[in-house]
């Protein structure tokens, strides 16, 4: 199965995230759960479009207020990912495909090595 564009960048040509020109975000409440969307993040369906209007008023102003923030510091919004958003110029970065920290970033992540 081919994976959908819409959603999946082709690695030949890169993404804006490893670019390093994008984010994923979302909102969160004064204790830092998140406030419900229209979709799950990463959940790539219709619910996700910007466009899509289905849903619970509070979901759909949750969804506007993070558009709006973002859109006010000059971010771009994806039309089929509520919780995308690229920086203005993403397409001048170039595309890169290494780890800038030269170690592990999640150490603890790394397969264990077994004792004789």
């Amino acid at each position: 199965m081919k994976p959908d564009p819409r959603y999946v960048a082709d690695p030949a040509q890169g993404s804006r995230h490893n670019r390093g020109s994008a984010v994923d975000v979302t909102l969160v409440d004064a204790e830092g759960r998140e406030l419900p969307m229209p979709s799950a993040f990463d959940e790539f369906s219709e619910r996700s479009h910007l466009a899509f209007v289905d849903a619970p008023g509070d979901l759909l102003a949750n969804r506007e207020t993070l558009q709006k923030a973002m859109r006010a510091e000059g971010f771009i919004p994806l039309a089929t990912e509520w919780w995308h958003f690229d920086a203005p110029g993403w397409r001048a970065f170039p595309v890169m495909d290494a780890n800038p920290y030269s170690e592990p970033l999640f150490p603890d992540s790394r397969p264990k090595k077994e004792s004789p």
